[in-house]
């Protein structure tokens, strides 16, 4: 029993203080012998801190399931080629093992069973490594929730007298405090393709949208964000992003990538990606320069794109990079809109407190009305009526009319009727009628043309849609669906666009879950250009609202104050915007760095523009 725990001890993983040895002794080495304390995972340092994690090799007459634990160990560390975790296998399988096919991420971590003889004649032992699944990240570096049972065999033999690893599952197996700690988000931006709709507005091939991948923290963090720009878009992206990189385009050999002190990054590139002209090349200039300043600490002040050979293939520098700004749909937010006590719809003016009816025929209540959503340029509003059957359209303008409905729903029931409506950056308005005899996604192009239904064809039987958001760039949409037993889940959905201009072909699909971890969800809404907020409760739990990014990971955004019983919330993609919500205190407003304020206690369904 001694013998063991002392074996797990020295197993355990090696911590570096970088910063703390330079600054209290200049200069260390490592001691040659002495105990290695066990470092829980639970209290390991914070993500971005100097820490440094090592594996610790494998030791003298160690048993098959010491091998295994001390493998899924070194697997935890920050090596950039997992060598510590490769002595624990045989030089066959060090070699055909591929730990970057998948990560699984385990609710408390791989755990590995007891060692079972082999049967049949084989000379060996098979350790059964189990726990429950969470998420995984495949080998794109694609985050997805993944909830299931996670079991798999590791088979080892004896060489040279010691028990090793001669058969595993490809990828790793991670608990999810080794996986915040040892990856981190990015975002990869790749152009919009918004088809024919592009024309719609100025720049519109220019739309810059959020990709978010995870990858190893401190593994040669410019480069590995660099090369997973230029792989391209994640498998679910991909139908509705396009990168201006050419195909095959790779870093030329040998870089390592990092900015340098006046934070200009140099990249060359191989001969695939060097054939381009000056305009493709400014394109993908901004998609570096965006990508990497993501991530990193210092402001990326211009990027260099070249050939193998170093010599130049053009310049972007951060200003002009401005021109390809991701969000730059997403308008000024310059006030907050919502619905009055006299059923009006009125605005509150950037930071204050005060609100008034808005200028035309929404803000003098001649139809009482119950929803409201303004386009992003502030000048046209559409709302539903109170009974929730009615669509009008009408201009932000002091002499508009409101005119007749643009869209009717037949619905006897008000809570099968119409959704509230949502603009997109392209001047598009959509909204679902819940009419469970035809419940349908309609898109009015313009906010004006005759209203066209779209199909989403990932719905199930029995799930219609009961609330939406569409992003900026009019490819993502956050969907709140209605299951066939009631409850109510949060999917991210992608807008895909065909067809021609008099036969447009548009559908929703790809529904992908966005807050896995609540059973049911009341509101949601952008938070920026990869996260959401999102207001639901877990199961047997009480309401939360919490940030979501958009490929259902938990964002790293603080958490947010308590507030009871919350029906709606608005956020900007603007994240300099404070959150709203509709509560049962009424309005209510977060300031930074302080706690919810009551704005008004008669109004209700707050919103930004969008």
């Amino acid at each position: 029993m001694g013998t063991e725990r002392h074996l797990r001890r020295r197993r355990a993983v090696t911590v570096h203080l970088v910063a703390l040895v330079l600054l209290l002794s200049g200069c260390a080495s490592m001691p040659d012998d002495g105990t290695v304390d066990h470092v829980d995972s639970s209290h390991r340092a914070d993500p971005d801190s100097q820490v440094r994690v090592f594996g610790v090799s494998p030791q003298k007459g160690e048993r098959p399931q010491q091998i295994v634990r001390g493998f899924l160990e070194a697997t935890t560390s920050d090596e950039a080629t997992f060598s510590t975790a490769k002595k624990y296998l045989t030089s066959r399988t060090a070699d055909e093992w591929d730990p970057f096919a998948r990560t699984s991420v385990l609710s408390g971590g791989p755990s590995p069973g007891k060692a079972s003889k082999d049967n049949g004649g084989k000379r060996g032992y098979t350790v059964d490594v189990s726990g429950t699944r969470v998420a995984e990240v495949d080998e794109s570096h694609a985050y997805s929730p993944k909830a299931g049972e996670f079991s798999e065999g590791f088979h080892l033999s004896k060489v040279r007298g010691e028990w090793r690893i001669d058969q595993l599952p490809d990828g790793l197996a991670v608990g999810e405090s080794d996986f915040q700690r040892i990856y981190r988000p990015i975002n990869n931006y790749y152009y919009a393709m918004l088809g024919r709709d592009a024309d719609a507005i100025a720049g519109g091939k220019n739309v810059l949208v959020a990709d978010p991948v995870y990858l190893r923290r401190r593994i040669n963090p410019v480069t590995a964000t660099v090369e997973a720009l230029l792989a391209g878009p994640t498998r679910w992206f991909a139908p509705v992003v396009d990168s201006s990189f050419p195909d095959g385009a790779r870093l030329a050999r040998g870089q390592r990538l990092s900015l340098d002190d006046s934070g200009a990054l140099s990249v060359r590139l191989n001969a695939k990606g060097s054939d381009v002209g000056s305009r493709q090349c400014a394109r993908m200039a901004a998609q570096v320069l965006h990508t990497v300043q993501g991530q990193a600490s210092a402001k990326v002040t211009n990027v260099q794109l070249a050939r193998p050979d170093g010599s130049a293939l053009c310049e972007l520098t951060r200003e002009q990079a401005e021109d390809y700004e991701p969000g730059r749909l997403n308008g000024r937010a310059s006030r907050q809109y919502f619905v009055d006590g006299e059923h009006r719809v009125a605005a509150f003016e950037g930071a204050s407190e005060d609100d008034r009816p808005v200028e035309g025929a929404l803000g003098q209540g001649e139809t009482e009305m119950g929803t409201v959503a303004v386009n992003r340029a502030e000048n046209e509003s559409a709302a539903v009526s109170r009974t929730r059957r009615s669509l009008y359209v009408a201009r932000l303008a002091e002499n508009s009319k409101l005119g007749e409905p643009v869209l009717t729903s037949k619905a006897k029931r008000e809570d099968d009727r119409l959704t509230a409506p949502s603009w997109d950056g392209l001047g598009d308005l959509w909204i679902a009628d819940r009419n469970p005899k035809k419940p349908r996604l309609l898109r009015l192009s313009g906010g004006k043309e005759k209203p066209e239904e779209v199909a989403v064809p990932d719905l199930g039987e029995g799930e219609r849609i009961e609330s939406l958001r569409i992003a900026s760039d009019g490819v993502r949409m956050a969907l709140r669906i209605r299951q066939e037993d009631g409850r109510r889940t949060l999917k991210l959905g992608r807008v895909e666009r065909a067809g021609t201009v008099s036969d447009p072909e548009v559908t929703v699909t790809g529904l992908r879950p966005i807050a896995p971890q609540f059973e049911d969800v009341s509101a949601a809404s952008w938070a920026g250009g990869s996260r959401l907020v999102v207001v639901g409760r877990e199961s047997g739990s009480v309401q939360q609202m919490q940030y979501m990014e958009t490929d259902g990971s938990a964002s790293n955004q603080p958490t947010l104050p308590g507030i009871n019983d919350v029906t709606g919330v608005a956020a900007s993609e603007d994240e300099s915007k404070p959150l709203l919500a509709d509560s049962e205190d009424g309005i209510v407003r977060l300031p930074p760095d302080a706690n919810w304020k009551t704005l008004t206690d008669s109004g209700s369904s707050p919103v930004y523009p969008g």
